[in-house]
């Protein structure tokens, strides 16, 4: 495997975008650490998404700028409670400027879309993103060569054009009940 970049290295090309930064999402879940407290209080019925304020600032000031942040998420089909989840802090994301869509899984298996996730910076670079077993992300791949963006830029389009906004989908315009 090439060398991968990770922590702050990945977070600061990610946010280095100048138009737009594009996210594929092709997990069904995330094992992030710091949304194990938030995916159980969402679970339980108290949602309490006070640790994703600076996110949201962030998206809010971007997008003034006219920059744009945008993901499609591959979901299964009826959605898993990291979906669920997902759904729910989706709401504030897209508020603050963020624009996620929703792509059934059943759906993208018939677009030969990749297995795996990457983010697409500026249409000049691209972060391949690579996760152990458990679903942590280990870190990034970056590539820059101008066959893997137009790949991936293939891709990103193909993704979006089957995608649904998020206030089309089941959950997507309102609370939805745990």
């Amino acid at each position: 495997m090439t060398q991968l970049i990770s922590g702050q290295q990945l977070a600061d090309f990610v946010l280095g975008y100048e138009h737009e930064a594009f996210r594929l999402e092709s997990r069904e879940r995330y094992n992030e650490a710091e949304e194990a407290e938030p995916v159980r209080q969402f679970l339980a019925g108290q949602p309490d998404y006070a640790w994703n304020e600076q996110w949201a600032a962030m998206m809010r000031r971007r997008t003034a700028l006219g920059q744009r942040m945008a993901r499609v998420r591959i979901v299964a089909e009826p959605h898993s409670d990291y979906t669920r989840f997902g759904i729910d802090l989706a709401r504030i994301n897209v508020t603050a400027g963020e624009d996620i869509r929703y792509l059934p899984r059943a759906k993208a298996m018939g677009l030969d879309l990749p297995s795996h996730d990457f983010c697409l910076i500026d249409s000049r670079r691209v972060a391949i993103l690579h996760f152990g077993d458990d679903d942590v992300l280990l870190g990034a791949e970056i590539a820059t060569g101008p066959t893997v963006v137009a790949r991936h830029s293939g891709w990103r389009d193909m993704a979006w054009r089957a995608a649904v906004p998020l206030s089309a989908v089941p959950g997507g315009t309102g609370r939805q009940a745990p």
